[in-house]
Formats: structure tokens, C-alpha cells, sequence
């Protein structure tokens, strides 16, 4: 990793070493509630953990990566009810990623790569992709920052019937593995809008139908899922696996163009 934090170069030495098959990655994280049994940072902490991770393996195995410091306070509202929440409206967080592109768009480097690891960002990243794309002529992507898995009632003893979206199983395993010392396990309680399971259509979790909705919807603590069984062994292998999956989707974005 040495060497490859943006922020780490001098001014004057961007123009030299970087090129138009530079990659340049931006982790998005956020700063929001996670229950009581987890970290206001969570989403920052794992977005960074991550994508350090991928620049890492991905300049190992020959790719031109660059990391940028985590933009950690984002589009949270729907935990704002929630003391510790810092959130920016969609409109101040659009012109912050615009302003941002347009910085990047000064560097020799022509592609940007948002890796996410909040999904209330998701849907304002793809539009902020074309923004930037039509405006400074970037390359532009959004990609999550690791998988989002809903506990099977399998090995991992939680089944969350798919609803595991926001510090359950997945989450608090993966916080779990990356720095222990900020979870409280004692605290963990599970909250699974189980009636949603029962919908065909409508959903929080790939389903074809959306809807509105804030955190505390589904029940007092802001969960959305089980997070009563999580283990650090089962965070390692969603952090190892999350990590591959992005420095495969690296190599993909390095060498993608819009034309053949």
C-alpha cells in the first residue's frame, strides 16, 4: 500500500506519476446509527478497510490504483432520528461529489471508481456517475464496498429471510473481524420486518418494488436484521471474499472502455 494514498503525494508530483490508466478510488462511508451494539463509524470504518484492502492486492497483481481518503459524512437521513447520526442532504452531497470531480478531472488520471459502503449513497452515486461523466468527461463507477449477505438460518445460525440489510449478521460479523474492540455483542438484538419476507413485489432487498422508508420503521434500535449470531470467523470470510470480488471488478474497470 505504500505509496499509494493520493493524499500522501506532493502537489507537484500528481502530474508525473499518475496517467490516463490511473485509477483513482474514493471510498463513500457514512457516520449513522448501528444499533446499540455497534460503531456510529461502521459503514466509514468497513468502506476504508476495503478498499484499502482491493488498492493493496490490486497493485500487487499490476494495476495503476489510487486511494483518496474516505468521504465519510453522507446521504444518512434515514437514521436521522437516531443522536450521532451526521448526515448531508441529497443536494449537498451531490455538489460535494461533483466538486470532487471536478478535482479529479484536473489530475492526469481519467477514471473514478466510488466504492460504497452505505446504502442509503447507493442510488445518488449512480446519478452523480452520468453527472460527472457529462460534465468532465470522466470514467466514472459505483461499486459496493463488500457483499451484503442476509443470514440463511444455515451455518451462521441467523436466518433473516433476506432482510438483513443494516447491522445484522453480515455487518456486525465484518465489524467483528476488522476491530472487535468496538462491538457490544451483549447488546446485539434481532429485528427482522418478517412480514416484508411474505411481500413478492415490495422490498428493502432486491425486490423489483421500493418504497420509502426510515430505519426505525422496523422496529425501536434502527436493526434491520439478526445480529445476535454474528462471529468474526464468519467477517473474516465476508471481508477475504468482498476483497477478491472488488479487485476482480478493479481489473475489469481498468481496462473498460465505453467504445470497443
Amino acid at each position: 500500500m505504500a505509496g499509494r494514498k493520493l493524499a500522501e503525494l506532493a502537489g507537484s508530483a500528481v502530474a508525473s506519476t499518475l496517467t490516463a490508466d490511473s485509477v483513482i478510488i474514493l471510498p463513500t462511508g457514512a457516520i449513522e446509527h448501528h444499533g446499540p451494539h455497534l460503531p456510529l463509524v461502521t459503514d466509514a470504518l468497513l468502506a476504508e478497510a476495503m478498499a484499502t484492502a482491493a488498492v493493496e492486492q490490486g497493485v500487487a497483481e499490476g494495476l495503476d490504483l489510487w486511494l483518496l481518503p474516505t468521504l465519510t459524512y453522507t446521504k444518512s437521513d434515514e437514521h436521522h432520528w437516531a443522536p450521532g447520526t451526521m448526515w448531508l442532504n441529497y443536494d449537498t452531497l451531490m455538489s460535494t461529489l461533483v466538486d470532487l470531480g471536478r478535482s479529479v478531472a484536473a489530475t492526469p488520471a481519467k477514471k473514478l471508481v466510488f466504492m460504497n459502503g452505505h446504502g442509503g449513497n447507493s442510488a445518488l452515486l449512480q446519478v452523480a456517475n452520468r453527472e460527472l461523466r457529462r460534465r468532465f468527461g470522466l470514467v466514472t463507477f459505483a461499486m459496493p464496498a463488500g457483499l451484503q449477505t442476509a443470514g440463511t438460518g444455515g451455518t451462521d445460525g441467523a436466518d433473516e429471510l433476506g432482510q438483513g440489510i443494516h447491522a445484522g449478521h453480515g455487518e456486525t460479523s465484518l465489524v467483528l473481524h476488522v476491530r472487535p474492540d468496538l462491538v457490544d455483542m451483549s447488546l446485539a438484538e434481532r429485528h427482522v420486518p418478517e412480514h416484508l419476507a411474505q411481500l413478492e413485489y415490495i422490498g428493502i432487498n432486491r425486490k423489483p418494488v421500493s418504497f420509502g422508508w426510515l430505519s426505525n420503521d422496523f422496529g425501536p434500535t434502527g436493526v434491520v436484521g439478526d445480529p445476535t449470531q454474528a462471529s468474526a470467523e464468519a467477517g473474516r470470510a465476508i471481508f477475504e471474499a468482498s476483497v477478491a470480488g472488488s479487485v476482480a471488478a478493479l481489473h475489469e474497470i481498468a481496462a473498460f472502455r465505453h467504445l470497443p
